[in-house]
């Protein structure tokens, strides 16, 4: 097994987290996940990731996602969170709440950077663009291999509304779409976000990536090649676990 380490993905109904062998982007141990407390308040939170990494009984670094822009471990915005999370220190929120030092990132960027490791962008030039469908619409901008950090395109305006609104797979269950509706919905998305950044591949992550077949080849309107991410809904746990890994080999302060 190569090197270890701890990843916690917060999302819009559960926070999930696993020790993850770096090497493969495997989990070491089964995943446990607490659902997200309700209202998803940063003190509330905080103590879910503690009991994550209590039950772990882990002692290393951690890696945390966060669902908004995270600049130097401070939370800027919470689109699908409490916005009690805007400009919160997530990083010694959490370090308080594990006694572990701590690395905080976006959640689509965790996954982006996992899925560029080891899943569908691995070898990838160019512009790579990863989507994560879930409660709202995450995104993770790649270009040469490097992390844009905090894109956040599930906020571009379509048709006067956001794109999460219409698009994202929550907008399917509350809107009852049909794989054939929604994906008309994605196609236009997709195409718009095309129009602005060119890129050579989209990978759709989240939940619903499991079922990609049932709408990725119904997408039109798009040039580049679509396809569902390889680590589906595992990537935000990767790469929290990649991203305190780095934390700790360039040996700054994690965040």
């Amino acid at each position: 097994m190569g090197e270890e380490m701890l990843g916690i993905d917060i999302g819009g109904t559960g926070i999930k987290g696993a020790p993850v062998d770096l090497s493969d982007g495997t989990f070491t141990r089964d995943r446990f996940r607490v659902e997200t407390p309700r209202p998803a308040e940063p003190g509330p939170v905080a103590e879910v990731i503690g009991r994550i990494v209590d039950h772990f009984s882990w002692d290393g670094p951690v890696g945390v996602t966060f669902p908004g822009v995270v600049i130097d471990g401070v939370t800027l915005s919470a689109a699908n969170v409490s916005r009690h999370w805007i400009g919160v220190d997530a990083r010694s929120l959490f370090a308080e709440a594990t006694g572990r030092p701590v690395t905080v990132l976006n959640d689509a960027d965790a996954a982006g950077v996992a899925e560029m490791r080891l899943g569908a962008g691995r070898d990838v030039p160019g512009t790579v663009v990863l989507l994560t469908l879930g409660t709202g619409i995450g995104s993770a901008l790649f270009t040469g291999g490097v992390l844009v950090p905090n894109t956040e395109f599930g906020h571009l305006e379509i048709r006067g509304k956001e794109a999460e609104k219409r698009a994202s797979a929550k907008a399917r269950e509350d809107h009852d779409l049909g794989w054939e509706k929604w994906a008309k919905k994605l196609g236009e998305y997709m195409a718009h976000l095309e129009a602005l950044v060119s890129p050579s591949l989209i990978i759709v992550g989240g939940g619903v990536s499991k079922k990609a077949h049932h709408f990725v080849p119904l997408i039109e309107g798009v040039r580049a090649p679509i396809v569902p991410a390889r680590l589906v809904n595992n990537a935000g746990i990767v790469g929290a676990a990649m991203a305190a890994a780095a934390t700790q080999s360039a040996g700054t302060a994690p965040g």
